[in-house]
């Protein structure tokens, strides 16, 4: 079993292998939210970097997410011949080198280098925590527990925020240096959490380690090695995985087919899903919520930080109310309630800053506020993990790194271009995501098959009708029931014992 050590089964070593993917998210919110605090004011860090632009902002803060997009790519070319383990552990080490350059940077260019530097480990630690994470958790409660990831992330982002607030109190540089070198604590815990733990079992049925395969299987269901479920869960990953492997080595054109598989579709929904998360706004005020309280709320310093933090807080309450819904209301309800309420929020903030006085202005205040709590219901966790649900075992890992890179190349459009248009058409930038957030309803309702409840194995199910929207629009996203995937191999079963048991000997 190489170096898996811990002895956890059941739902133990469930919540622990969620416990070190949600350890991946902590540092990707930390990261998120650590140069709020820090940029855009007149304070030590600016001083110690000749007071950069609002350009030059941008770029500081925006190459790290073209980091994460190289950090996808990586994932894309090795991260299915490595294993989920091993990437999480690269990506993890990477950010500690990343956190080291950053705490010693002495120029804007050694800046820039330690925040793509870290960006790479935090885009393959994005790209493979997901898929970890819906690999390894049952069925039934796969929502909540991957839901979990988008909490996490906030706690992570309120961290940041406070570790700011408290630091802006010192003129060393101390005041920058600390939070920058602070993640790599996250890091070095994500290393640690990963070593005792196992490996996925579909990752290990497809690289043709069958009894490892089934050591975690049974593990994870605290059953016996040789129990009949254990064998049932094997065959099923088995029988998928035959059946994707019919065309022979994988090729990068399966991607853009459409066919009976319909990856196309699939790779359509993951980068859209993707687009949305961050064409919402919700990285205009992740990173630049203390500016956007200073300089269009006419806030002072020392309140636009307090709120900015403040505004996280809510933010975390926001991401913790989907991890009760999920399981019960499924992706496309919540997604869409969340864009309906994110609408609303930047309309009023559009109306109440164009009015140009103070009290409105506080009045926007409690706008973003309630942004942040409809964020946190549908459009925080649904992105990250809907990728690893709706594909394949053949290219899923390669699907989520696209999918990642996606994610942080529009991070990086959005965190450039806000300072810019903050400077330039200030609160009419509002009025953009409004808009974008009232298109993606009908996207979300036409397009957006339910996995709730739904067996990685049965989702090739999701995909079986075809047509333009793939029977989404006709059937309100249900084009499958839960567990149909195991009912139909239970006949299989009963109707033919002596396969199986052929089946199980090759197991």
């Amino acid at each position: 079993m190489g170096l898996w050590k811990h002895k956890f089964r059941g739902r133990t070593l469930v919540y622990a292998i969620t416990a070190a993917s949600c350890q991946a998210f902590l540092l990707l919110g930390f990261d998120q939210g650590v140069m709020a605090g820090i940029i855009g004011a007149e304070n030590r860090f600016g001083r110690d970097f000749n007071n950069p632009d609002a350009d030059m902002q941008g770029n500081i803060t925006a190459l790290y997410d073209i980091g994460c997009v190289l950090g996808a790519i990586v994932c894309y070319f090795i991260g299915e011949n490595f294993g989920r383990r091993t990437m999480l552990m690269a990506g993890g080490t990477i950010m500690i080198v990343g956190a080291a350059i950053l705490a010693s940077s002495t120029t804007i260019a050694q800046l820039i280098v330690g925040r793509i530097v870290t960006g790479i480990g935090n885009g393959m630690n994005s790209s493979t925590a997901p898929v970890y994470q819906s690999e390894c958790s049952p069925a039934e409660i796969r929502g909540a527990l991957l839901t979990t990831q988008g909490t996490v992330t906030i706690l992570g982002v309120v961290i940041a925020y406070w570790m700011d607030y408290g630091t802006s109190f010192t003129e060393s540089s101390l005041q920058w240096r600390l939070p920058l070198a602070f993640q790599a604590v996250f890091a070095i815990l994500l290393v640690l959490q990963i070593i005792g733990l196992p490996e996925t079992p579909r990752w290990l049925v497809q690289h043709d380690r069958h009894e490892e395969a089934r050591s975690v299987i049974a593990a994870l269901d605290d059953r016996f090695i040789d129990d009949p479920e254990v064998t049932r869960t094997i065959i099923n990953i088995q029988t998928g995985l035959v059946e994707e492997h019919k065309g022979g080595p994988f090729s990068v054109k399966e991607l853009f087919t459409w066919g009976k598989v319909q990856n196309l579709r699939r790779l359509l929904l993951t980068i859209s899903i993707q687009l949305g998360q961050q064409f919402t706004g919700s990285n205009m005020i992740n990173y630049y919520a203390p500016v956007i309280f200073q300089q269009s709320m006419g806030l002072n310093r020392n309140l636009s930080l307090i709120l900015g933090g403040c505004a996280q807080c809510t933010y975390l309450i926001g991401s913790a109310i989907p991890v009760f819904l999920m399981d019960r209301f499924g992706r496309r309800v919540l997604l869409m309630i969340c864009s309906a309420g994110l609408c609303c929020c930047f309309v009023m903030v559009s109306i109440l800053l164009s009015l140009g006085e103070t009290g409105p202005a506080y009045g926007a205040t409690v706008f973003i506020f309630i942004f942040q709590l409809f964020y946190g219901i549908g459009w925080l966790p649904v992105p990250w993990f809907y990728p690893s649900e709706i594909n394949t075992n053949r290219v899923r890992t390669r699907m989520q790194a696209i999918s990642c890179g996606w994610n942080w190349m529009a991070v990086f459009a959005v965190v450039k271009i806000t300072p810019i248009a903050f400077e330039n058409i200030q609160w009419r930038t509002f009025i953009i995501f409004a808009v974008l957030n009232a298109a993606f309803i009908p996207m979300i309702y036409c397009f957006y098959p339910e996995t709730k409840s739904i067996d990685l194995e049965d989702i090739p199910l999701l995909f079986a009708k075809g047509g333009f929207t793939g029977g989404v629009l006709s059937s309100k996203g249900k084009t499958v029931t839960p567990h149909q995937h195991a009912q139909e191999t239970d006949l299989g079963v009963k109707a033919n014992a002596e396969e199986i048991e052929t089946a199980k000997g090759k197991a």
